[in-house]
This record gives C-alpha cells, structure tokens and sequence, in this order.
C-alpha cells in the first residue's frame, strides 16, 4: 500500500513532466521543416551480371536450361549467340529472346524466370558490412539482421540505398517495410547523438 504522500509526489512529477514536454512540443511548432524525405517507390526488376533465370522454350528441349546474364550483360544462347539481358525487365528479354528464336523456331513459346539473383551490398554500422545473397521480399531490416543487427551507433530511423542502375544513393526513412532490390547497396549511417 502506498502512502499518500507519495502518491501526491508521483502526482506531481506527473504533472510536471506533462508540463515540460507540451512546452517542448510548443516550442517545436514553430520551428521549420525538415526536408522532405524520399519514399520508396516501386522499381520493376531489371535483369543485370550474375543474375541466373531458367529459359524455358515448349517442345525445344535443346533450348531448355539455366543461364547466367554475363558481366556484359549478355547470354550465350544456342542458334542466336548473344542476347542483351542487362537493364530488360523479365517481359521485356522474354519478348527479345522470342523475337530473336522466331528466325529459326516457328511461334516460340518462350517462358524465362529468375533462379538466383545478383547479391546486395550492405554497409556502415552493421556488425559484418558485405556481399549477401538476395532472397524475395528482402527488406532492409531483414538485410541488417543478415549483416549481424546494427552497432551501437548505427542511425536506425535513416538509411541510405544506391539502386544497381543508379549513380547516386537516395536517404529513405528506416522502417520494416522499406525493401531491398538484387544489387542494391545499402548503408546504415552512423547517429548524429
């Protein structure tokens, strides 16, 4: 049981702490705006070096198989030699490769999947910055827990992603959702405090 001279202390420190925290919101109405964020917006998958797909060509079993998009960004594939993959969207090299196999193949039915994709990059303050293997829905606390979780000084409200067909990297505010595309680096920046 508690006395009521405590219970008037706690009542008042309370209060007290109401005060200082309204006066501190008060104080922050008037102060201008932080810059705008950047929110994520939805990339479609380009296909890039080391991506592995499976082509899939119905009745052509010489045609059927599994298939690395090379440092050039192009595949080795029978009868049509090499065919850009690098910066095509699935859709995209599916209809290139059709198109290319239709001067030796009549009506391709054409199928591609990716099997394996390109690896991110993660770095910063996380315990083991480097290269990991991407898997689907990868966000990036799912890729800071593959990293070993944050340091102790690590900015867990702010990170900072470089897409793979991009030059510069964009800030994003840090939330369970924000994902992670195949050959994206990521860096966790440190805390100003």
């Amino acid at each position: 049981m508690t006395s009521p001279i405590w219970h008037t202390r706690r009542t008042l420190l309370r209060g007290l702490a109401f005060g200082v925290g309204a006066s501190a919101l008060g104080a922050c109405a008037g102060a201008p705006a932080a810059p705008a964020t950047t929110t994520w917006q939805p990339v479609e998958y380009r296909l890039g070096p080391s991506d592995q797909i499976r082509i899939t060509v119905f009745n052509e079993p010489g045609l059927t198989g599994p298939y690395v998009v090379g440092a050039q960004g192009n595949i080795a594939y029978p009868l049509v030699g090499d065919v850009r993959a690098a910066g095509l969207t699935v859709p995209q090299f599916t209809d290139a490769l059709r198109e290319a196999l239709s001067q030796y193949v009549r009506n391709p039915s054409v199928s591609v999947e990716v099997t394996n994709y390109r690896p991110f990059f993660i770095l910063g303050e996380v315990q083991r910055p480097g290269s990991y293997p991407y898997v689907v829905d990868l966000t990036v606390m799912n890729a800071v827990a593959t990293a070993g979780g944050f340091t102790y000084r690590a900015n867990r409200g702010r990170v900072f992603i470089r897409h793979a067909n991009e030059s510069v990297e964009r800030s994003y505010d840090l939330g369970v959702t924000t994902p992670v595309m195949p050959g994206d680096t990521i860096r966790i920046g440190e805390r100003i405090f």
